[in-house]
């Protein structure tokens, strides 16, 4: 790793660039960063709060740029969530 592989947002490190990540790491990283969110968003200070939304965002679009024609859960969708009503989990 070297300079050119770390992002940084006003001189913060904020990790490796999500493109620079191949496909397992990249899965890795959503993995640790959707498990920090809760702690971040209660526990956090601004600065942290403000630095993961990015790190979180940057991450996610690689991952959708990456997987365009991801499959969708029907219950996931705005029809799927109607018809299944109030009280029922929708599918993962």
């Amino acid at each position: 790793m070297n300079e050119h592989d770390i992002a940084a947002i006003g001189g913060t490190m904020t990790g490796v660039d999500p493109g620079r990540l191949d496909d397992k790491q990249l899965m890795k990283e959503l993995e640790t960063i959707h498990r920090t969110r809760h702690d971040t968003l209660l526990y956090g200070s601004n600065d942290a709060l403000r630095a993961h939304n990015d790190r979180m965002a940057r991450l996610e679009g690689e991952w959708l740029r990456r997987n365009p024609r991801r499959p969708v859960a029907p219950g996931r969708t705005r029809e799927g969530a109607r018809e299944r009503g109030c009280g029922r989990p929708a599918a993962p």
